[in-house]
């Protein structure tokens, strides 16, 4: 039973983390800087969830975040 809870809870994590993703597609900036194609957290308007954010993991490359979420 406890195994199927687990089983349960990581699969909705999976989904949840898939559901809040958005993929950039590859761009040149204005300023001429090639940019590859890649996933960030959908827009909103907070910055806790950004997976640059410290305290939350990109699911994607699994680098911690390490931005300070407020600047005072």
């Amino acid at each position: 039973m406890l195994k199927k809870i687990f089983v349960f809870l990581c699969v909705l994590f999976v989904c949840n983390s898939a559901i809040a993703a958005t993929y950039v597609k590859p761009h040149i900036t204005k300023k001429g800087t090639i940019v590859n194609g890649h996933y960030r957290s959908k827009a909103n308007k907070t910055k806790l969830d950004n997976y640059s954010t410290k305290g939350n993991v990109n699911p994607y490359t699994r680098k911690k975040g390490t931005a300070k979420p407020y600047k005072y």
